[in-house]
């Protein structure tokens, strides 16, 4: 077997590899970090082992012991974003399947790229502080020393100390608490998880929490001011977790608990095993978001349980999801619907390669990582490429429950393992060996190695579509005088789905005039809606129609929340329009520190902010 390479790691994981973690965190406010301990089980995999490596970034190593005794260690040259390797000099030679326990005292920073600390003035209740983790892609590194690559699975367990006013979770089932012996002002929580999975996938959050039932295996958590809201919102969620295991299999991780995070959270959700973290911004009040969190759920199988090998390949994880979401929408709603959704994947799919550009390499389906920081190459492009890439096979392959039976079985193929693309394709050849001449007419080079659109657009079904286009039409083409034709009934009769369709129709025209957008405003009172889809949109038709009574509302939103898929673009918008360049700016740099880091440094590279230090963007 070939040996695994993974260019956004430094562990030397081809040598060895990490069956289990016990991690003891003590969590300190007042210095922003989390003294760690962290026991390593690790399997040889070669014979005469007598050095490893492991994957760190900005952390204090205060001692390594190997089955107890003195390890010696030495961090080597900082990377500018893979970070330091660990290297780890054992006391003895380990044969080939031979375990030894390696055990890191450690310190993280007060800039881990990992953890977010909030003020109490960053959280609903305002009376304490906050943490969060985020360690997709390679940020775990920063918070435990570990082989950061998803090639590698393991189990865990955690002791977690902090404050007693404040609750911790993770991604883990929860498994007691007790005060803690050393400090009567703190409590230490404990979590065991038994499924192995990647590093990327471990999370902590730590805060004044609630939480409420809403189904057999499912609490929501939130701080108690958004609790019940997150309750309302999210109550379909065993309904969707059964539509889904009818789908693609039984759902091994046991509990399925949501957490809505504060607002600077970068992510719409994060499919953190157990415990799936979800931005407030879905809190819309109207259920219309639950895409959001049928994706999120999706991951218990693509992505949790079958798990790309590197970042090379992660549309093996988000484009199967994508393509079992929309499964799990048209089997509660209805075919249609998961058209619509395919069909407004597609126009995102080429927002984002728009914002790339067309010849990049990071918009190829397996794009060359070496080099690469994997924050500036996400996009939607594994998302949606990957999910027009397994469409145009359902299509090919005999129909939606053809494909599915083969999704379903990759799934129970690969389940607990990594897989690389060379690794599905082979099997989807196995799998439809009777139809092996259908598979060699597919452009696979045009599909996963060229920058761009897919190689073959797919037609949907429009039923739901069309009376969105029906009416983008009729506003390009409005003339003055036809602005009094235009009333509130237009939306009345669409879903918030076909509205935030309908916007987005407007974004790929040209600029509607400014006489157009305030009539808009005028009868479709699109500034009072708090559904943060539709609200995003709107503003970015505002803005881009240079109108200025829309800028405030469009510097609020890009400011009061963090998530990425909004503050990007709306920053951008308001950088475009030349009157509004210097605020815009300004904005962000005050803005700046109370940001996630990735939100952050991404968006200061759109606004040609601290440029020269990446060209990947």
């Amino acid at each position: 077997m070939a040996t695994v390479t993974d260019p956004s790691s430094l562990a030397s994981f081809s040598k060895c590899i990490t069956r289990h973690l016990n991690l003891r965190f003590h969590v300190d406010f007042d210095r922003h970090v989390i003294k760690g301990n962290v026991a390593l089980t690790i399997e040889a995999l070669e014979d005469k082992l007598s050095s490893l490596i492991l994957d760190t970034k900005d952390l204090k190593i205060n001692k390594v012991t190997a089955n107890g005794q003195d390890a010696k260690f030495t961090l080597g040259a900082a990377h500018s974003f893979n970070g330091s390797p660990l290297e780890i000099t054992l006391p003895f030679e380990l044969s080939r399947g031979q375990h030894v326990i390696i055990e890191v005292s450690y310190e993280t920073s007060p800039q881990a790229f990992a953890l977010q600390w909030l003020t109490p003035e960053q959280t609903a209740g305002k009376k304490h502080p906050y943490l969060f983790s985020q360690c997709q892609a390679t940020h775990c590194r920063t918070m435990v020393p570990c082989q950061d690559t998803p090639s590698v699975k393991h189990t865990y367990y955690a002791q977690v100390s902090v404050p007693k006013e404040l609750v911790a979770v993770m991604s883990a089932v929860r498994d007691g608490q007790e005060a803690d012996p050393k400090d009567s002002s703190r409590t230490i929580y404990r979590f065991r998880q038994a499924v192995a999975m990647p590093s990327y996938l471990i999370a902590i959050v730590v805060g004044a929490l609630e939480s409420r039932e809403i189904g057999p295996r499912t609490r929501v958590w939130s701080e108690k001011e958004l609790v019940d809201l997150a309750a309302y919102e999210f109550a379909e969620t065993e309904a969707m977790l059964k539509t889904a295991e009818q789908l693609a299999g039984p759902y091994v991780w046991g509990q399925y608990d949501l957490l809505v995070l504060p607002p600077s959270f970068p992510y719409g959700g994060m499919e953190n095993p157990c415990l799936t973290f979800a931005t407030p911004t879905l809190l819309a009040g109207d259920r219309s978001l639950s895409s959001v969190i049928a994706h999120e759920i999706a991951h218990s199988w693509t992505g949790n349980l079958v798990t790309t090998k590197t970042w090379e390949h992660f549309w093996l994880n988000e484009g199967h999801t994508v393509y079992l979401e929309r499964m799990i929408a048209g089997r509660m709603f209805n075919e249609p619907f998961r058209q619509f959704k395919a069909m407004g994947g597609w126009k995102e799919l080429q927002d984002s390669i728009n914002t790339f550009g067309a010849k990049n390499p990071l918009t190829n389906l397996v794009p060359d990582l070496n080099e690469v920081n994997t924050d500036e190459a996400f996009s939607l492009v594994p998302y949606e490429k990957g999910f027009a890439l397994l469409y145009h096979l359902e299509e090919l392959l005999g129909g939606s429950e053809v494909f599915m039976g083969f999704v379903k079985s990759y799934i129970q193929m690969f389940a607990h393992n990594s897989v690389s693309t060379d690794d599905w394709k082979n099997y989807l050849y196995k799998y439809f060996t009777d139809k092996v001449d259908i598979l060699n007419k597919v452009d696979w080079n045009g599909w996963m190695h060229t920058p761009g659109m897919p190689p073959v657009k797919t037609q949907y079904d429009t039923t739901l579509a069309d009376a969105c286009i029906a009416l983008c039409k009729r506003w390009i083409k409005a003339s003055e005088a036809d602005l009094s034709s235009f009333s509130a009934a237009d939306l009345q009769k669409l879903s918030s789905h076909q509205v935030i369709e309908f916007l987005a129709l407007l974004l790929h025209e040209e600029p509607i005039p400014l006489s157009h957008v305030k009539r808009m405003q005028e009868v479709y009172n699109l500034n009072a809606v708090k559904n943060s889809e539709i609200r995003f949109r709107w503003l970015r038709v505002c803005v881009r129609a240079k109108w200025e009574e829309a800028v405030p509302l469009a510097f609020q939103m890009a400011t009061e929340q963090g998530r990425m898929k909004f503050t990007r673009p709306l920053f951008r918008e308001l950088y475009n329009f030349d009157k509004y360049r210097e605020q815009t700016v300004s904005t962000f740099l005050k803005c700046r520190s109370a940001m996630h880091a990735v939100t952050a440094m991404l968006v200061a590279k759109d606004l040609k902010i601290d440029q020269g230090k990446s060209t990947a963007l």
